[in-house]
């Protein structure tokens, strides 16, 4: 957690779309883009619309971002591009592969607001606005002391509705001109201009430290624009948008409906003026489809005349004409008039011809030809007649239903009798001229110059597709009626660009540019309708003017997916949140919880750490002006209660100007004409006026106050507590200081003068130290004339006021009756709260801090841990007294550790810390942990950490008690030494831990242990070679693969080494007091094979050692590893299982070539590595049949031990294994202990097995008795294995060379031919495997290969043989991920085209995910799932037969890599270039399990397709030694 700059990761993965995945940043933050899995190895190209420093942001202008791979190197995994983020707005990426687009997303960057004349940051979650409609505010002289009731009641927000002329409507959202200011504002003596608005405004952010913002409405305009007038093209009207005339004719039929109604010309039809029931809504349905649809007969526009149409089409026919159809699919359909006339439609007349064909010319035949095209005409058209009739259907639903609403519904506005000012239905059409009759009226939709006044009125549509505009064509909004319309408004058509409607476009942006000169922030006005392509343009063009532009917006799209679409593309800060929504006070507090913070007691995030998606920053209002009252709703009382609860949500908060008044009705925003009242501070108040004794002023002041103390101080995290129905406590807590703040609110949705509520109200434990009563507050009422409705002054309820007491001692409360103390646990705090007067309406807030003890501790241990973080600084506090250790820094402790010390301090599984008497600690009703060291907990934490999930239970376990944090210092301190050193820094730092609450002991324990964590591992890396210093993360995280899996246990797993070797390690035996040796073993796999005899493994160890041991520059413990198997060499080989030497079985042929692989690559890797060949080997067995003998006994040099190994197979070995029988092999039959290995000497290739025993790493023994496979090997691979000649051909050529410069003193081996003694040389025997590979193990292309022995038996050809002279020759063919190796190790065996078309094959039938397929899928015996458990009677499968039958090895694919890397060098650089594409891309996908495996390490195998398997090692040596080497050749 190193100090500095706040970076995120964002992760590209392919084809991934996430433009509705919100991501939020803040300026000065750093992005930095990565290839997800993937991409790894692909070449991708990031672009991004964020503009390069010193250029302006333009949307549509995408630049390229530059990689930077901070390793240098070919691996590149942890390579990124970057933006640095210093400007606010909504930027978009995206990346192609190639020259495809392949995936994106947008990023949202917050402002950051200044206010004051100091210009200090308003924090975003320190908001609190308030709304105030425009025209209420009176005259503009008159403003401040209007605008002085909210500064004095602590907003630091005016949110003002549009400020301009408003339209006929007097509605404040419908606008007349946008350009100019409401001319109401003025007075006879002052014209009330835009600058004296901004000069307004700027003194409010200097003087009263308030920002303002105003609405911005896109979406229509008021009826009676001036400029409408003159621009009739920028509405929806009947020219530029045919497609409404059915609309508009009906529209009309129903104002003409109206009138009749109106005029009680339908009370005969038993419809009156005053509709007032069922049977009258049931009259107005049957009047509509009766008398209305039938006159219209809407379903023309949409038919064919079809006697025109037939005429037309008998003349073509006539005239001979022939149609023809581009698509046999395509039939005759009605083709709509584009001017929407009656009877206007059209049929494709070519389509016609080809459909209807007369069988003659003659005049009958045409005839005949002709009824048939009628036939489908008039078909076509009763379809059209069916879909009006549909939509006809609907229209009287929905008027039906609006009449219902708007004067019958008990909760609608009961207009009364329809008149023309009240109409049956709101118009949806302007009508600027003088009504005639409806057929009169119609001859008008065809002329242009009237048609362009009759304009689509704006409104909303229930459930719509927000993103759809329900104008344009293909919409049938406007003819179903389903458009709750406002009738002042007129729908702007701005079109795609604003080229499609130059005067509308330059209009709004001129709208824009006013706003965003003056304002410091807009609210986006029915954001959900206004085409989100504008509202893009406008708000690009206000960010010109203001770069930190506050955006707020309502979204009613009820989706949150949806909602991102807009708060992305638009870049919105904050959407509006409404409390009013809550139906209840548990629902109240829930939004609270939603809507910002995070968990108290929340974990510490790295700086540097990974993208989250986000939801909406909130502006959080306990009402707003669309809301209804909530004194109706609810009750007065409730206004206090329910203010404080949204005021202590971590977002911005909001009000409306009236809600702190108490006005007991919606201050309508259309018909509202009545002024705001004044502040006053007179004693006594005229009326328009109002103080801290109106309402619940005195109270919202506390509450902003507090509100603004919050979001500045840090009080980020948030817990909600719900008391009981009624009470709701939310608690701020500030993660550096732990001082808390206590909101207790008893709200009040019922009105308790007629509704129960309880006297009694339940205790409350606070934990902590109470400091003081913040304030406490009960809305009472008092003796006042009752509530008239002022006629001049918008006024609230006179008898209600709020009895307010701040900064006051518990003992002074009015609404505790008595505060006792508890402890609860030896350092924490508890008061118990009594309440006496906590009457609904009632809230009363406490500041707790930590008992001082805790707090104490807390500032201490921020203290430590500075020297990990910077974060921890604030808050800290120095330590006097501290144990001595913790005046060492961690990081001088930690670098006393060996790698083998890590070992213990990072890792062990239970096997393990068993052998010690220990064990890895276990967390009730979950489940051990991977590791007894920190791993073990690092692991989990690194699950929990970025979802705060801090209801888990290993962080239950913390809180409930201190066992694990016992368990890991004592754990270390038992073991002596810097393990020790660092198990008493632990220890030392916990005595602070342990005396701070239980609830915040898992974040600092986290700290803790990252801290310590993060430092062992530099400690590690730092101990390493330069591959793994410098190299990528990767690498970084593989190579503690090495630490994993090398260790020391309480028992020594390897033979001593010589006692004359120099740089031996030793301890001391803690039972026998004698000094022992202790070197470092590996474990072949966790959890499996890391204990006692099944620990170490000869085959397992040579395979990982290059990787784990070599690569990674840990050269002395491997030279140890080296020496101590040639120790225990016998009848030429080296053990499989080395079971300390002692209980060694020699059963497997390839160990002792993999041994000496190791030791070449040692002499090639290590410093003077040739140096090895002449360290001293202590003999244990000198002979075959030697007892063993102690270290020391019989030393050789190691050059003489590989030359017997040599010499012995050159003599052919041949051996019954020791104690041969059960007590070593209960599976195996008797002739599988039979052991040969040998050197054929005309090919020179080494050989042996029986078919019996499984001398390879392919060494399966059947165990079942049901399935009858027991004691038989699935896999012998005798003969010659393909891996082992190549083995032996790298060893037999390496010792060539090595003759060649005399470095070892041996020119070959002997064999006895004829009774005598003859030298065959290393250059001799090389050369025989050179030249008999090819011709015996290539599966030749020609079928006709003098070579191939069994051509029968090829069923794949272009490939190398598994072996050669298997006792069951089917073997040989099949193919498996073995060939690989020899290329590896031996390349030269192979002609590179061949090896290159091989490695294909392989590729296509063998390579997974994460390992090799052990056999071709094509084979009959393929079967890719191990299941070891299943015994059943199928031979091929049962206790798991089928081991190396299928499931996918990882260690082969390191090999099938490294060989695909070598020969496509060979082939070309085209194609070695893709090769390291598929080889990154290929190596991603062991990086991803690696990180998210809580073993850290990569399994010994997977079922097919990479799925996991249960039965495989967790980690295993081998799989990531290969991994390594990978990336080390790369």
């Amino acid at each position: 957690m190193p100090g500095g700059k706040e970076t995120r990761l964002l992760h590209l993965g392919e084809m991934e779309k996430l433009d509705k995945t919100l991501f939020r940043l803040e300026q000065g933050f750093e992005l930095q883009f990565r290839l997800g899995p993937t991409l790894q190895g692909k070449a991708v190209t990031v672009y991004t619309n964020y503009p390069a420093s010193g250029e302006v942001f333009d949307r549509h202008k995408f630049r390229t971002l530059s990689w930077h791979n901070p390793t240098g190197k070919e691996d590149d995994s942890d390579k990124y591009c970057k933006l640095d983020l210093q400007i606010s707005g909504s930027y978009q990426y995206y990346f192609s592969l190639g020259n495809e687009k392949s995936g994106g997303g947008y990023i949202v960057v917050d402002p950051i607001l200044h206010v004051g004349a100091d210009n200090h940051v308003l924090p975003l979650d320190c908001v609190t606005l308030q709304t105030y409609l425009a025209k209420c505010l009176g005259p503009f002289h008159e403003w401040e002391d209007r605008l002085k009731v909210a500064k004095e009641a602590g907003y630091n927000m005016i949110h003002f509705t549009p400020l301009q002329m408003l339209g006929l409507s007097r509605s404040c959202y419908s606008l007349a001109d946008q350009l100019e200011v409401n001319p109401e504002f003025s007075n006879h003596n002052k014209k009330c201009t835009w600058s004296d608005i901004g000069a307004l405004v700027e003194k409010l952010k200097n003087e009263w430290n308030m920002l303002c913002i105003t609405d911005v409405v896109y979406n229509h305009t008021a009826t009676n624009s001036e400029w409408l007038r003159m621009h009739p093209e920028c509405g929806y009207n009947l020219v530029n948008s045919p497609h409404l005339k059915p609309a508009w004719v009906l529209d009309r039929a129903l104002w003409h409906l109206t009138g009749m109604v109106a005029d009680g010309k339908c009370i005969a039809k038993g419809v009156p003026p005053l509709i007032e029931n069922d049977q009258h809504l049931n009259c107005l349905r049957k009047i509509i489809y009766e008398d209305i649809y039938p006159k219209l007969k809407l379903w023309e526009f949409f038919q064919v005349d079809v006697n025109k149409a037939v005429q037309q089409f008998k003349t073509l026919l006539t005239q001979g004409k022939m149609g023809t159809k581009s698509d046999p699919n395509q039939h005759l359909q009605i083709l709509q008039d584009p001017d929407y006339r009656r009877l206007g439609c059209t049929v494709d007349m070519n389509i016609a011809l080809a459909t209807f064909v007369p069988h003659s010319n003659g005049p009958a035949a045409i005839e005949e030809c002709c009824n048939w095209f009628r036939k489908r005409i008039e078909e076509l058209n009763a379809e059209q007649y069916r879909q009006t009739s549909h939509h006809q259907e609907q229209a009287v639903n929905c008027l039906v239903g609006t009449v219902v609403y708007e004067r019958i519904a008990c909760n609608g506005p009961k207009l009364g009798p329809i008149s023309r000012k009240h109409p049956l239905v709101t118009r949806y059409f302007t009508y600027p001229f003088k009504e005639l009759t409806v057929e009169e009226e119609e001859t008008m939709i065809h002329q242009p110059d009237k048609a362009c006044y009759f304009m689509a009125h704006n409104g909303w549509v229930m459930g719509d597709d927000p993103l759809r505009n329900f104008a344009e064509p293909g919409s049938n909004v406007y003819l179903r009626r389903e458009l709750i319309c406002w009738g002042d408004s007129v729908k702007l058509r701005y079109g795609n660009k604003p080229e499609d409607c130059p005067y509308l476009w330059a209009h709004m942006k001129k709208y824009t540019e006013i706003t965003a000169k003056y304002f410091h922030g807009v609210r986006l006005d029915n954001c959900h309708s206004t085409p989100i392509h504008v509202a893009e343009y406008m708000l690009d063009t206000a960010r010109k003017l203001r770069a930190d532009l506050y955006v707020v917006a309502e979204l009613f799209t009820g989706n949150e997916e949806l909602d991102n679409i807009f708060v992305n593309r638009l870049g919105i800060t904050s959407l509006i949140r409404e409390a009013m929504t809550a139906y209840n006070s548990h629902e109240e507090g829930r939004l609270v919880y939603r809507f910002g913070g995070e968990p108290v007691g929340s974990f510490v995030q790295p700086r540097l750490r990974p993208l989250m998606p986000a939801i909406a920053h909130a502006l959080f209002m306990d009402i707003t002006h669309d809301n209804e009252c909530p004194i109706q709703h609810r009750s007065a009382y409730d206004a206090l209660p329910s203010a404080m609860i949204v005021s202590m949500a971590c977002c911005a908060t909001g009000s409306t100007k009236g809600y702190d008044e108490l006005v007991p009705h919606q201050i309508s925003v259309v018909s509202e004409e009545r002024f705001y009242s004044k502040w006053s501070s007179a004693a006594h108040l005229t009326s328009g006026e109002v103080n801290f004794q109106t309402g619940i002023l005195a109270g919202r002041l506390a509450i902003n106050r507090l509100h603004q103390e919050l979001g500045a101080k840090g009080f980020n995290q948030v817990y909600v507590d719900q008391v009981d129905e009624d009470i709701v406590a939310v608690t701020r807590h500030c993660p550096n200081t732990h001082q808390s703040v206590v909101a207790v609110c008893r709200t009040a949705f019922r009105d308790p003068k007629t509704c129960f509520y309880s006297k009694e109200v339940p205790e409350m434990c606070i934990p902590g130290k109470i400091d003081e009563v913040v304030l406490e507050a009960r809305t009472i009422e008092r003796s006042a004339s009752p509530y008239k409705k002022d006629l001049h002054f918008i006024n609230g309820l006179p008898n209600f006021t709020i009895e307010l007491r701040e900064h006051i001692q518990i003992k002074d409360s009015k609404i505790i009756k008595q505060a006792g103390t508890a402890i609860k646990g030896p350092n924490e705090f508890v008061q118990e709260i009594e309440f006496e007067r906590l009457t609904p309406g009632s809230i009363i807030v406490f500041r707790v801090s930590l008992d001082p003890k805790a707090q104490e501790a807390v500032g201490i241990l921020r203290n430590h841990l500075i020297q990990f973080s910077s974060h921890f600084r604030s808050g800290s506090l120095p330590d006097d007294h501290s144990a001595p250790i913790l005046k060492t820094p961690f990081s001088s402790i930690a670098s006393k550790l060996t790698l083998a010390e890590l070992n213990q301090v990072l890792y062990r599984c239970e096997a393990e810390e068993q052998e010690d008497g220990g064990g890895c600690y276990n967390i009730p009703n979950w489940s051990p942990l991977k590791y007894a060291g920190l791993q073990g907990l690092m692991s989990v934490m690194a699950d929990i950490r970025p979802k705060n999930d801090l209801g888990h239970p290993f962080c239950d376990n913390l809180r409930s008690g201190d066992w694990m944090i016992d368990y890991v210092s004592n754990r270390l301190i038992s073991r002596a030494g810097a393990c020790a050193e660092v198990g008493k820094w632990l220890k030392a730092m916990f005595v602070y831990l342990k005396r701070i609450p239980r609830y915040l002991i898992p974040c600092y324990f986290d700290a803790i242990l990252v801290g310590a964590y993060t430092t062992l591992l530099d400690v590690a890396w730092h101990q390493m070679s330069s591959f793994v210093q410098n190299g990528s993360t990767f690498v970084k995280h593989l190579s503690l693969g090495s630490i994993q899996l090398c260790g020391i246990g309480k028992y020594p797993c390897l033979p001593d080494l010589s006692p004359s070797l120099q740089d031996v390690p030793y301890r001391l035996n803690e039972i026998t007091n004698q000094k022992e040796q202790c070197c470092v073993s590996l474990a072949a796999g966790l959890p499996h094979f890391s204990s006692g005899i099944f620990r170490s493994w000869g085959r397992d160890t040579f395979i990982a050692l290059r990787g784990l041991m070599l690569v990674t520059g840990r050269y002395l413990e491997a030279r140890n590893i080296i020496l101590a198997f040639g120790g225990t060499l016998r009848h030429g080989l080296i053990p499989n299982l080395l079971g300390g030497g002692t209980h060694a079985r020699y059963n497997c042929r390839d160990a002792v070539w993999w041994w000496l692989q190791c030791i070449q690559e040692y002499c090639k890797i290590v410093p003077n590595g040739l140096d090895i060949l002449r360290c001293p080997v202590s003999r244990m067995y000198p002979r075959d049949d030697s007892p063993p003998q102690p270290a020391g006994t019989v030393d050789q040099p190691l050059y003489e031990v590989i030359q017997e190994a040599m010499q012995r197979h050159m003599e052919g070995i041949n051996f019954r294994e020791r104690n041969a029988g059960p007590q070593i092999d209960q599976k195996m039959r008797d002739e599988g202990f039979n052991v040969t290995a040998g050197i054929d000497h005309e090919t020179g290739f080494v050989f042996g097995g029986n078919r019996f025993n499984c001398g390879t790493w392919m060494d399966k023994m059947g165990e079942s008795d049901k399935a009858r496979n027991t004691g038989i090997p699935a896999t012998p691979r005798d003969g010659s294995a393909v891996e082992m000649v190549g083995l032996c051909k790298s060893a037999v050529h390496w010792l060539m060379d090595l003759s060649a410069k005399n470095i070892f003193p041996f020119r070959g081996v002997t064999v006895k031919r004829h009774g005598k003694e003859e030298i065959i040389t290393y250059d001799e025997w090389d050369r025989k495997i050179q030249g008999h590979f090819e011709k015996l193990f290539f599966v030749s292309e020609n079928p006709a290969d003098p070579n191939e022995k069994h051509p029968d038996l090829v069923h794949k050809r272009g490939i190398y043989k598994d072996s050669y002279g298997a006792s069951s020759p089917w073997c040989d063919y099949q193919l498996r991920p073995n060939f690989p190796i020899a290329m590896v190790v031996a390349p030269e065996l192979f002609t590179p085209e061949r090896a290159w078309k091989a490695l294909q094959i392989a590729e296509e039938k063998l390579l997974g995910p994460l390992g090799m397929k052990t056999l071709d899928p094509d084979d009959m015996v393929y079967c890719g799932v191990y299941d070891n458990a299943l015994d059943n009677d199928n031979y091929n499968v049962a206790r798991g037969f089928n081991y190396h039958q299928g499931p996918e090895w990882l260690w082969p694919i390191g090999y099938f890599l490294r060989a695909k890397l070598y020969f496509s060098r060979l082939i070309g650089p085209e194609i070695y270039a893709k090769t390291v594409v598929m080889i990154k891309n290929a190596l991603s996908r062991h990086y991803v399990h690696l990180e998210r495996s809580s073993w850290k390490g990569l399994p010994e195998l997977t079922n097919e397709n990479g799925q996991y398997c249960p039965f495989s090692c967790e980690t295993q040596a081998w799989s990531i030694g290969v991994i390594l080497e990978i990336l080390y050749d790369l």
